[in-house]
């Protein structure tokens, strides 16, 4: 008998526990539990030809962003969908999260009597998903993958949180976790072969949206949209160019913010791909041909960044060249603060911020933006008070000059196009897996080659403070971010 009681135990502890909490929003759903799983309401009249939408939600988030302040729920049940909803980690990798979808994917479709599923995906829950499909092999119960604005090749936002700048903020915010180091581009770049060549990856189509939208001025997803500026159009969080894959069809591109494109608005566009067969042209039979890597744009220099800790007050200087049309400057920290001024050159006070609250990758970090038009050329400061506080200054300059310097993602050769730029230097800052690994300077003539010595494995981020001479003879200053990965053999990403 104790023998049995034993055993018992040990298939509970083993086997996977399959959640339906029944009614979403009901008292019987705490949402936000990793592993659960919801079913909506039934529909009036249910379509046996419609299949069932499985929503999976993206990073720092969880099920109920599709129908807390989202209309996305409501639209597919008024429209004749039935819908469930699966919980991962906010902040785990796609290999964790997979295997919840996987079990997840395979419980539904057991709920449903084996009814066909189209997942729809939200930013990071879109790479989840896939790999639900194609490591884990839940592609039999799903025939698409409908992806919004999902980063299939990475934010630059996380390379950012693991930067020389920003890494003490990301830190003391919890910023620094599976999800977000997964999220890098270096690493985003050695995933993507072992599911874009991976013999299931034709197994189901995938459907991408995308959003150049920031959302108004002083929000969060402004901030992140102004940031990858300098990495191409954007929604806020995550760069069109990195929401595609080479075999996926892109359904559209609109005016979306990182919020607004998983809301029920995109849902009619989306909607003729629902019921799309599977397979993407290729024979279920057939191995998956070998894809070739997403060609990147260069990165130009549109943002400058400092950042760090303080204990009461901290002040910081920038520098304006000439011709700059507008700056945006946020000041993003751990607290909320009342006690920022940005003063110009000629003395000038600016106090006027707008507030607002990050919920992306540096979820809980307090933003405090101003806009500046027409600034003043020369050296401008920062003052802020706050007891112990950690700190990310970014400026963004908006002026012609941000298209003159561009560093070539391939090569990491930063160019100097000679039309508005004399001169400039670099100071160099390596981070290997979120600690300092190397600082030094270089000069940089027509063309600079960053070459680093890269053995070790891990994700390397490499921050790039250019600072130059216009052709006027005024300085100026930028910062550039980009992460490598190098695996166990030495191959970098």
């Amino acid at each position: 008998m104790r023998r049995l009681v034993i055993l018992l135990l040990v298939a509970l502890l083993v086997v996977p526990i399959s959640v339906n909490a029944g009614t979403i929003g009901g008292k019987d759903n705490p949402g936000g539990v990793p592993g659960q799983w919801y079913v909506g309401d039934t529909p009036s009249n249910v379509d046996p030809n419609k299949p069932v939408l499985v929503f999976v939600h993206g990073i720092n988030s969880s099920s109920k962003t599709w129908w807390e302040n989202n209309n996305m729920y409501q639209t597919a049940l008024n429209n004749g969908y039935e819908t469930a909803f699966i919980d991962v980690h906010p902040d785990k990798n796609m290999w964790d999260n997979g295997a919840i979808i996987n079990s997840r994917i395979r419980d539904i479709s057991d709920h449903f009597n084996q009814k066909k599923i189209v997942i729809v995906a939200h930013s990071k829950g879109g790479i989840d998903a896939q790999n639900a499909l194609v490591h884990y092999g839940a592609h039999p119960y799903v025939s698409n993958l409908i992806t919004l604005s999902t980063p299939h090749y990475g934010s630059q936002l996380a390379d950012l949180a693991y930067s020389g700048w920003a890494s003490w903020l990301a830190s003391i915010l919890g910023s620094k976790n599976d999800a977000t180091y997964s999220l890098q581009t270096g690493y985003m770049n050695s995933y993507r072969p072992q599911m874009d060549n991976h013999a299931n990856r034709n197994r189901n189509k995938i459907y991408t949206l995308a959003g150049t939208s920031w959302g108004g001025f002083g929000s969060a997803l402004y901030w992140g949209g102004l940031y990858l500026s300098s990495y191409g159009s954007n929604d806020g969080a995550v760069t069109v160019n990195n929401s595609r894959l080479t075999y996926s069809t892109q359904v559209r591109v609109s005016n979306w913010n990182h919020t607004t494109v998983r809301e029920g608005g995109t849902f009619q566009y989306f909607r003729p791909y629902l019921t799309t067969t599977q397979t993407a042209g290729f024979a279920l039979g057939e191995a998956a041909a070998t894809v070739e890597p997403m060609e990147q744009e260069p990165i130009n220099i549109s943002a400058l960044h400092r950042g760090g800790q303080f204990q009461k007050d901290v002040k910081q200087t920038f520098t304006v060249e000439e011709n700059v049309q507008k700056i945006d400057l946020d000041w993003l920290s751990d607290k909320q603060t009342k006690d920022i001024e940005v003063i110009s050159p000629s003395g000038k006070v600016y106090t006027n911020f707008v507030h607002s609250i990050n919920q992306e990758i540096f979820k809980g970090g307090h933003h405090h933006s101003f806009q500046i038009a027409s600034p003043q050329q020369g050296q401008w400061t920062v003052k802020a008070k706050k007891d112990k506080a950690a700190y990310l200054m970014t400026v963004g300059f908006h002026t012609d000059l941000n298209e003159e310097v561009v560093l070539e993602d391939a090569t990491f050769e930063l160019k100097n196009k000679g039309q508005k730029v004399k001169n400039m230097n670099v100071d160099v800052k390596i981070n290997k897996d979120g600690k300092t690994k190397a600082n030094f300077g270089m000069k940089v003539a027509n063309k600079g080659k960053v070459d680093v010595d890269f053995k070790e494995e891990g994700v390397y981020t490499i921050t790039l403070d250019v600072k130059g001479t216009t052709k006027d003879g005024n300085p100026f200053e930028r910062t550039i971010v980009k992460s490598v990965y190098v695996d166990k053999n030495g191959n970098r990403y």
